[in-house]
């Protein structure tokens, strides 16, 4: 087996820590960049832990010297949809300029690999029942231009300078690893699993459920959810993909298969044994009323295949770790 030494960009993250705990696994050697501002000290288990922003240049220099990479994953990002309208700024200079030294600390130290975490949000309104990489790309909010405006820097940067890149476009994470410690811990939640369990559970408040009157068989928003230990295994398959292949390729990875806002709700309630409190909403702004991905280019190319097939398997892997939580 191949063995390459890895830095994980926000490897202290929620996606980021289970990447690393999927590298070692697999005999890779880890190194963890994060500053911490989102990320959890406690969540980094594999690999050497660096303290550093990618806003800070110099940092940079001092994370790459002395150091030999193989491949770079970057998952360091603000991710708040909410976030990205109200402070469209900070999100640009967090996502874009963030990526920008990264690429250009790469350049300097001589490292031509980049697994990028890219998202759904690239897509803005789909216009098909499933979302495949020939999809138009107008995004609709800061965050999903942000995504957006890196994969094509990407793509120049493969195309005048040589770099291998890969973006890796996620529907939904969910899910957890509670055996080895990790899960889905973000101060501010917003996704719709956890807080379903956090409701469930008693450590939340009451679930808003926003719109139950969309064009679906229940009235509530469909969408894509995977694994997240399933997503690590998509970046793993995509470093070897970018050994034998140049340029620039991106990927969306989902199951394929959607879930509505109400079906979530029953599967978390029966795995907890009590009702979810919920109360219905005014629609958000901007929420399509299904968003699926086709993952046919994944499965066809990358070789992916999900572990993680079911979405009662997915949300008790969730509950297992958040019942472990103090809150």
């Amino acid at each position: 087996m191949l063995v390459l030494n890895i830095l994980v960009c926000g490897g202290a993250g929620y996606i980021g820590s289970h990447m690393c705990h999927w590298l070692q696994a697999h005999g890779h050697s880890v190194a963890v960049l994060d500053n911490l501002s989102t990320g959890h000290r406690e969540a980094v288990r594999w690999g050497e832990f660096i303290r550093a922003d990618l806003q800070d240049r110099s940092s940079l220099d001092q994370v790459f010297a002395g150091r030999s990479y193989d491949a770079v994953m970057h998952f360091a990002a603000s991710s708040l949809v909410g976030d990205s309208v109200r402070d469209p700024v900070a999100t640009y200079q967090n996502n874009v300029t963030g990526t920008l030294n990264l690429l250009e600390a790469m350049r300097r130290h001589g490292v031509g690999r980049l697994v990028f975490s890219s998202s759904a949000a690239v897509f803005g309104e789909p216009r098909a029942d499933l979302v495949d990489e020939l999809h138009p790309l107008e995004p609709i909010n800061p965050y999903g231009a942000s995504k957006r405006m890196v994969e094509r820097i990407l793509a120049d940067a493969a195309a005048s300078y040589g770099l291998r890149a890969v973006a890796l476009r996620y529907f939904n994470a969910a899910g957890a690893l509670a055996g080895a410690g990790i899960g889905e811990a973000h101060a501010c939640e917003t996704h719709l699993i956890p807080n379903v369990l956090r409701s469930a559970g008693g450590s939340g408040p009451k679930l808003s459920v926003f719109g139950n009157d969309y064009p679906t068989p229940d009235g509530t928003c469909i969408r894509d959810y995977v694994h997240v230990a399933d997503l690590a295994s998509a970046h793993g398959l995509a470093i070897e993909y970018m050994l034998a292949h140049e340029g620039f390729h991106a990927f969306n990875l989902g199951s394929e298969a959607g879930y509505s806002v109400m079906e979530i709700i029953a599967t978390a309630a029966d795995i907890v044994g009590r009702a979810v409190p919920f109360e219905f909403a005014a629609r958000r702004a901007g929420d399509p009323a299904r968003l699926v991905a086709s993952s046919a280019k994944a499965e066809r190319l990358l070789g992916w295949k999900r572990d993680w097939t079911d979405l009662r398997s997915i949300i008790e892997s969730a509950w297992q770790w958040h019942r472990q939580q103090p809150y």
